[in-house]
């Protein structure tokens, strides 16, 4: 019977250190609304998302403000037709978060298909009660 309680316990605390704070539900809540707004190309939830000073930065090195951004997007010239995200973690210092994943997506930018494996690196500043992306890397991966 002890060893039953001691190993209740031991998931009991296992369970709990691997619980996401409030914060981090809802950065990967936002995460999640960027990554249908990046397929749909919705230019009023796109613009909604990110803050005024956004850096977005592709794997080539190109680097875009937010008003590139979500305009390159909204018109299709950049166009995401599927996206996947995998291996997500997200951690919050304050009103800073920083989201980490992996990202493959099926393009068809200028009418051309493509398909992009890319490690990505954002970063959400809470702004108010909400959180907007601040700041994105992107690299290339080869699996």
């Amino acid at each position: 019977m002890k060893k039953i309680i001691t190993l209740i316990a031991f998931t009991m605390m296992t369970l709990a250190g691997m619980a996401q704070s409030k914060d981090e539900v809802i950065v990967a809540e936002q995460t999640e609304r960027l990554r249908l707004a990046m397929i749909s190309g919705n230019k009023a939830e796109l613009d909604s998302l990110v803050m005024d000073r956004l850096t977005y930065a592709h794997s080539s090195g190109k680097v875009e403000d937010k008003e590139t951004f979500v305009h390159t997007l909204s018109i299709k010239k950049s166009d995401f037709r599927r996206i996947e995200l995998s291996d997500q973690s997200v951690t919050v210092a304050g009103k800073t978060a920083i989201v980490q994943h992996v990202l493959r997506a099926d393009t068809n930018d200028g009418g051309i298909p493509g398909k992009v494996n890319l490690g990505i690196v954002l970063v959400w500043k809470k702004q108010h009660d909400t959180w907007k992306l601040l700041a994105r890397r992107a690299f290339k991966i080869s699996y």
